[in-house]
């Protein structure tokens, strides 16, 4: 049987662990070939053994994305090994600092804007072109419900994916006469090394596995699926969806 992403190239970064590493797990067993990017390596190396125990395959790429010139490096190996890129999906990202926004470390800051935004901007600038020469690429940015509540004390991180999920929209409307197709998932709750730093009094059994949110994200990387600019939200095993308002 044909998988849906058989001969498909699919970049995930933030690989490691966590949603990264189940949707690169997700992505390799509809097959696609995954070039697993994060920064460490220990991780990498559990998800290319589970690739490959799954009959899968896996580009290993260890790479902080606050390295921008290595980005640039990236493409540039993908383009002249394979010409293209059918599948990016963005969920790298930091927690940073959980404090009062006056008392926000500048290059606290700084160093979660870089991962959570500005890594993604050139992203984009480096990849565009590899996208539009795939003949359905889809592009995935992993958010945050963060970025709609307002909580106190999560405002660094909120706002980097608020920000975050308005380059996705606008990344969709720019796209929108080409084959690329665009959108932003919020997982919701999920079983991840961040929650639990976020959230250290929480049972993980009552919170989603990383996989549940892999499905979703995979849903969304489908050559068959069209619709772009969107934001949805996964909540309850149900993937919903709306336009946000202009």
């Amino acid at each position: 049987m044909t998988k849906p992403l058989s001969d498909k190239i699919a970049l995930v970064t933030g690989a490691s662990r966590g949603i990264g590493s189940a949707t690169a797990l997700a992505l390799a067993k509809a097959g696609a070939h995954v070039v697993a990017v994060a920064r460490t390596v220990g991780g990498l190396e559990e998800l290319d053994d589970a690739v490959k125990a799954a009959g899968g395959s896996a580009t290993l790429v260890p790479l902080d994305l606050a390295d921008t010139d290595g980005i640039a490096r990236l493409a540039l190996v993908l383009n002249d090994r394979y010409g293209r890129l059918d599948v990016l999906v963005a969920n790298a990202g930091r927690l940073g600092p959980v404090t009062p926004l006056p008392h926000v470390d500048p290059k606290e800051w700084d160093e979660l804007m870089q991962v959570n935004v500005t890594a993604n901007l050139h992203i984009l600038r480096c990849f565009d072109p590899l996208l539009r020469k795939a003949p359905a690429a889809r592009v995935v940015f992993v958010s945050s419900g963060a970025a709609h509540s307002g909580k106190a004390y999560r405002g660094p991180y909120a706002i980097s994916k608020a920000a975050l999920e308005m380059m996705g929209r606008t990344y969709a409307a720019e796209t929108v006469t080409t084959p690329v197709r665009v959108n932003v998932i919020n997982p919701g709750p999920t079983r991840t090394r961040m929650r639990a730093q976020l959230m250290p009094g929480e049972d993980p059994q009552t919170v989603q596995p990383p996989e549940d949110a892999a499905a979703a994200i995979l849903s969304l990387c489908l050559p068959s699926f069209q619709e772009t600019g969107r934001l949805f939200d996964l909540r309850a095993g149900r993937l919903l969806h709306y336009n946000p308002p202009d």
